[in-house]
């Protein structure tokens, strides 16, 4: 079925072929339902409802009589007859009709991820008021669909259900002026994301459900293809550990990009105000000329502005949240590396036991390896031994050797996971914060806080890391007595494979981590040999965690493992 065609006018932008609408406020903002009702911005989305519904409708309906066969000019005539009580309303086609066509056309308008923006000159007023004015414009919608819902149904409503109807977010933008050098001169006139208010829970679906293969090197600096504009670009500043990202993207990838604000920190405008990023992230903009696998996104390194810029080409497939995800990980990691730091693909925990004591738990392997799992297996377990579980980072971090002495510190202030491993207590404790990602596909996944950006790059001190083994039959936990045998465990980076990228079967991968330690293994190693040298030094229980995950996933042997942590733990 041929998509209906994409609308772009000044105060509203709906792509149908990727489900996303913008609503400019400051290009207009609708006060009243006949406003609303004789606007050019919803005879466009009827326009493009009808087209949308002209293949659903039965070869043999009579055109003339079918109201989901009208034209958008008797479409919306026929509701402003209704809305003003006109007697000839009901002349051509049947209430019921219509009612059930407009429960549709509202159903549909729904399906969109509808971002409305506003822009703001360091104005406090409009800062703190711009969650205000979308709830009028969210009202207001509501008010015309249950207008012409009761009208037509002859009878107020007994139950009435208060839905996002207007928008799902809302940002207000502000113009941020940075020391760019001469070559990002194209980005400057991008409006930067200054706040953000999300309507959770959020139901986005995207043309894309998993990651391929990884982003590489390029020779050319991707800034130099970069064509984007202030109409159809936004900037999300984001606090990436300690690395300033300046994160911008095509507004077809809104989803991605408000998605942002559940995972990394939004830098503060005033903060960031004439700051040079560490990393720039062009995520829906063209592969540099010579790029190989130009479908999958790069990285550069400016060295003469110090700066790492990655690109992520506008294609279906990198709709996946992933991708701008482990793009802005891969920067960051990348950074890392640069600076003498070791990134960690893994998950870090501080607990706290009833006894008192406290043990910071870092969890290391490939994505399905099973580092979430194992946590919510020990809090199982755990019964009443285990007062607190505190999330430090759910994917990536980094070590730090600094005056003999290491410590950790997280990347993230949220969590990207799947459905399928979280438990129906977590998934459900959470809707009223997360954004979720085709919720009914295989490998659905949820965008959910989980701490402050204070505490996640704060400095942190290890009790243990372990290796999560997902391919090995053996049940418990292990520790290495020996260091280049734990060394040469955590380096092989071994796994099988479950599903969430396209790989399958036991793969390896160097260090675990396909985002910056591949790309530059070669100044990763030396990284690693210091941490290990430390970690042993310091006595640091190093060892591996057997999942099963890639097995049998059975949770009975998973369960047995992490009791076997436990006692370990509270033995240190």
């Amino acid at each position: 079925m041929p998509t209906p065609a994409t609308v772009d006018l000044a105060a509203f932008y709906a792509n149908p072929d990727r489900s996303v609408a913008v609503l400019n406020y400051n290009a207009r903002f609708i006060t009243s339902i006949f406003d609303l009702v004789n606007s050019d911005e919803l005879a466009s989305f009827v326009q493009v409802f009808l087209a949308d519904q002209r293949t659903k409708v039965p070869a043999e309906a009579d055109a003339t009589t079918t109201f989901n066969l009208a034209t958008p000019a008797v479409y919306l005539a026929t509701i402003k007859a209704i809305l003003t009580d006109r007697p000839d309303a009901y002349q051509r086609f049947q209430p019921a009709e219509i009612l059930a066509s407009i429960e549709d056309l509202y159903s549909y308008y729904r399906t969109f991820l509808r971002v409305a923006t506003m822009t703001s000159q360091q104005n406090d007023v409009m800062a703190s008021e711009f969650m205000t004015i979308d709830q009028r414009f969210n009202d207001l919608v509501i008010r015309l669909y249950r207008t012409i819902e009761e009208k037509l149904q002859g009878h107020a409503n007994q139950v009435y259900r208060q839905v996002n109807a207007g928008s799902s977010a809302c940002m207000l933008l502000q113009q941020i002026a940075w020391p760019a050098p001469t070559e990002y001169t194209s980005l400057q006139d991008i409006p930067f994301i200054s706040r953000l208010m999300l309507r959770p829970p959020m139901m986005v679906h995207t043309k894309s459900n998993k990651r391929k293969g990884h982003f590489t090197a390029s020779a050319t600096n991707p800034i130099a293809n970069f064509t984007g504009s202030a109409t159809d670009w936004y900037c999300y500043p984001a606090m990436i550990g300690e690395s300033l990202a300046y994160i911008y993207f095509h507004r077809d990838y809104l989803a991605s990009g408000i998605a942002l604000a559940n995972l990394f920190q939004l830098a503060d405008s005033q903060a960031i105000a004439g700051k040079k990023p560490d990393l720039i992230l062009l995520f829906g903009s063209p592969s540099a000329a010579g790029d190989e696998q130009p479908e999958n996104g790069h990285y550069f390194y400016d060295e003469a502005n110090g700066v790492y810029v990655g690109q992520v080409p506008y294609n279906d497939q990198t709709t996946y949240f992933g991708y701008m995800k482990k793009m802005c990980l891969t920067l960051h990691n990348l950074h890392m590396i640069a600076e003498k730091r070791l990134p960690i693909h893994g998950s870090m925990v501080k607990i706290t036991f009833t006894n008192g004591q406290t043990k910071t738990v870092v969890f290391f392997g490939d994505s399905g390896a099973g580092k979430s799992e194992s946590i919510e297996a020990l809090q199982a377990v755990a019964d009443d031994q285990i007062a607190n579980i505190e999330t430090i980072f759910d994917d990536m971090g980094s070590f730090t050797l600094a005056d003999g002495h290491l410590y950790a510190q997280g990347t993230e202030t949220g969590a990207f996971v799947r459905l399928d491993d979280l438990s129906s207590e977590v998934a459900f404790n959470n809707m009223d914060r997360g954004v979720y990602m085709n919720p009914e596909q295989k490998n659905a996944r949820v965008i959910i806080p989980a701490n402050t950006w204070s505490r996640v790059v704060a400095h942190h001190e290890i009790d243990m890391w372990v290796y999560a083994n997902n391919y090995d039959d053996a049940v418990g936990v292990q520790r290495f007595a020996d260091q280049a045998l734990a060394k040469e465990t955590f380096i092989a980076g071994k796994r099988r494979a479950l599903g969430t990228t396209d790989e399958v079967g036991m793969s390896t991968t160097f260090f675990a981590n396909p985002f910056g330690p591949v790309q530059e293994e070669a100044a990763t190693r030396p990284i690693i040999d210091a941490v290990f040298d430390q970690l042993f030094a310091d006595d640091v229980y190093i060892g591996e965690i057997y999942t099963h995950l890639g097995n049998d996933k059975s949770q009975e042997k998973l369960n047995a493992s992490a009791r076997a942590l436990l006692t370990e733990l509270l033995a240190l």
